[in-house]
């Protein structure tokens, strides 16, 4: 693999972009590295019965506009209220989020696996079980973001 690397005062925080034909083992590794040392600077406040929780996004499994809430489910499929526009959590959380449809987006470390539909939809089941719909207008970058086409 062959690795640039530019260090210069104009970049306020470090970023990384990888030019891949595919996802492997080894590429995957590298991103979840990457990610990790980003993560420990990110929390997201959330609400849940009157209280305030902080959360890291390693821990959520999906977020979701729900009625006129944006909701976030973690691992143990708790469910939190957010404060931000699902457009500017998606910016946010571009490493670990991939968007799946207009209302929803999810962490690509907690997709337990996905089912094809007849309809031309694609279902989605996340580690916690929790489950949602990959749209047929997002199934196209859904599938190149995880290296599948």
């Amino acid at each position: 693999m062959k690795v640039e690397c530019k260090i210069s005062a104009e970049y306020k925080e470090p970023y990384a972009v990888l030019h891949i034909n595919k996802m492997t083992d080894s590429v995957g590794e590298i991103i979840s590295m990457l990610e990790k040392e980003n993560a420990n600077s990110l929390t997201l406040i959330a609400k849940k019965d009157k209280n305030t929780y902080f959360i890291k996004p390693e821990d959520i499994s999906l977020i979701r506009t729900e009625g006129r809430e944006i909701v976030c489910y973690d691992k143990r499929k708790n469910r939190y209220i957010l404060d931000k526009p699902l457009y500017e959590l998606e910016n946010m959380l571009a490493a670990y989020f991939v968007r799946i449809s207009k209302s929803t987006i999810v962490n690509i470390n907690q997709i337990n696996h996905v089912e094809a539909s007849f309809n031309g939809t694609m279902g989605l089941v996340m580690k916690n079980g929790v489950t949602d719909h990959i749209s047929r207008s997002f199934r196209k970058s859904f599938k190149e973001r995880l290296g599948l086409e």
